[in-house]
């Protein structure tokens, strides 16, 4: 079943964050007639225009409910953290996890890196790509739960707390 949005629909574009529909609009282009979503993406201020049709490909889609969020939430707390030895491969990894759009998958790569820095300084564009991480989870459980993001925040920090404290006291 193909997601459809309405205008106002609440929406998540990977690597952007939370938007809203504007707007579906049809217009003609290369002689054929296409709608679009014209969305409003709120981390950046900017308006994006995507073809209705190729929402599956760029990963649009509705914001968490709240029982994912408190899915979210069991997965950060538990301790299974994926790591990967070189660089270049982990870098690959958490890149394509980030482009998904999936809150699950964001999160993981957020547990990775926090893990990863407890044993050594992150490269710029894997802090880069914590920060990212970051502010993803974090504004999406704010919008969700209906709270601060600094509320947000220290739940975020309070469950990867518990799940790279648990996976250094394995790897000990």
């Amino acid at each position: 079943m193909a997601l459809e949005f309405k205008k106002g629909d609440k929406i998540i574009y990977p690597n952007h964050g939370i938007g809203i529909i504007q707007d579906v609009i049809t217009t003609t282009i290369a002689g054929m007639k296409q709608s679009l979503y014209r969305m409003h993406i709120y981390s950046n201020e900017s308006t994006v225009m995507v073809p209705v049709g190729n929402i599956g490909e760029v990963g649009l889609r509705p914001i968490a409910s709240k029982k994912e969020v408190d899915k979210l939430f069991r997965f950060l707390r538990d301790g299974s953290i994926d790591t990967y030895g070189d660089w270049k491969g982990r870098y690959q990894e958490n890149s394509e996890k980030m482009r998904t759009g999936s809150i699950t998958q964001v999160a993981s790569v957020y547990k990775n890196l926090m893990l990863l820095s407890e044993h050594k300084p992150l490269s710029y564009r894997e802090r880069k790509m914590l920060d990212r991480a970051r502010y993803l989870i974090v504004s999406e459980v704010a919008l969700v739960v209906d709270s601060t993001e600094e509320a947000a925040e220290k739940k975020l920090d309070r469950a990867v707390k518990i799940s790279v404290k648990s996976a250094l006291a394995s790897s000990a």
